[in-house]
């Protein structure tokens, strides 16, 4: 039995794409798709960009999904921060004509208008509906903003009256607070990454990848140095997806890989779990994270993961599994890598589909289910 109406507030990116259609950031719209499958009607009240769509975005499949457009917010200048002021009551508006005969209701932070909506549904909605936050930042965050830090602060201590999903496990870590695994693969995914991983041999030469924000915040300049001291006997490919304003600067810094480095930009989803599937290792020497979706998707694909210990990456990947690596110690440990025996490699690769396992949209929904609902 269906249950009757979701609502999700985030600040998901969505756009209109060629043929007028909306499509949205497509890790979150993967989601949305697979839960319409459990309520009777789906409303995802998101911002609205009037730009050309990435190609990692994707229109919604299932018919019970309504689509609810916000105006984009934030930025860096001045003006784009006071001009939110402006869009507030457009914000409040829209959440508050689709509160009513919601029966559940996830509300999606960190973001700017969690400063607003939090105490909107703390203390002036009836609460007829069962009220959860999705916390998907760095929940340990040492130095976040002042708007995520005052988020945190409130869903600490509760007062919104909510359970909230979060990243990692946690020391002295409040009830109401669940750790959670982002769902990313399907049951499907799972069976077809465990038959490549099994098949997946670690011969030289060896092919990297990246996925994410081209900008030093994910590492990008450390991969490349890191890079540098590889013979290029030992590099088949080194992949790049995603897209930034350094990217024409990395695509120079890079050069001496010569036609061994493709920067893809943003790809769907299926091309970038076959690049994953193509290779060894998956390199991120992030500098805060909460934990990167992306991490399992690599290993299930038996693709060995060398990632930074920041966030809860370290609550999933350790050194049996992968290689966890301080950022300025990366470049050392990727040479060393690739001069690691083939037999230990496979075994590397071969634990980390266990990890996988953990972050499916089945496991989500049972997740729900059991400790949220």
């Amino acid at each position: 039995m269906r249950r009757k109406k979701l609502l999700i507030i985030s600040h998901t990116q969505h756009y209109k794409d060629k043929n007028n259609q909306v499509v949205g950031w497509g890790a979150t719209i993967n989601e949305v798709n697979f839960l319409a499958d459990y309520w009777e009607e789906v409303v995802h009240i998101g911002c609205l960009y009037h730009s050309e769509a990435p190609k990692s975005s994707l229109p919604y499949i299932k018919t019970n999904i309504r689509f609810v457009p916000i105006p984009p917010y934030g930025g860096i200048t001045v003006w784009s921060k006071i001009g939110v002021l402006f869009k507030i009551p457009i914000i409040i508006n829209r959440v508050v004509t689709n509160v009513k005969d919601a029966t559940e209701i996830q509300l999606r932070l960190p973001t700017s208008m969690g400063l607003f909506l939090l105490p909107l549904f703390s203390f002036f909605l009836p609460r007829k509906y069962t009220f959860w936050v999705k916390y998907a930042g760095n929940w340990q965050q040492q130095n976040p903003p002042l708007s995520y830090r005052i988020q945190r602060w409130w869903l600490k201590k509760n007062i919104a009256k909510c359970k909230v999903t979060i990243n990692g496990f946690w020391d002295n870590q409040p009830k109401n607070c669940l750790s959670f695994e982002n769902p990313c693969l399907s049951e499907q995914d799972i069976s077809r990454g465990k038959e490549i991983a099994n098949t997946k041999s670690f011969h030289l030469p060896f092919t990297f990848c990246f996925v994410g924000r081209l900008n030093e915040a994910k590492g990008v300049p450390e991969i490349i140095e890191a890079l540098k001291h590889i013979p290029l006997s030992k590099i088949n490919k080194v992949h790049f997806v995603g897209d930034g304003k350094n990217l024409e600067k990395y695509k120079q810094l890079s050069s001496f890989l010569g036609d061994k480095v493709n920067f893809h930009g943003f790809l769907e989803s299926g091309r970038v779990h076959q690049l994953l599937a193509d290779s060894h290792f998956f390199l991120l020497p992030s500098k805060s994270e909460g934990f990167p979706k992306v991490i399992a998707e690599a290993c299930c694909y038996g693709t060995i993961p060398i990632v930074s210990n920041v966030g809860s990456i370290s609550h999933y990947i350790n050194n049996q599994n992968g290689y966890l690596v301080e950022t300025d110690l990366f470049s050392n440990v990727l040479c060393s890598v690739v001069t690691e025996n083939e037999t230990l490699l496979k075994n590397i690769s071969s634990k980390g589909t266990n990890v996988a396992e953990l972050f499916t949209f089945e496991n989500y929904k049972s997740k729900l289910e059991n400790t949220v609902f």
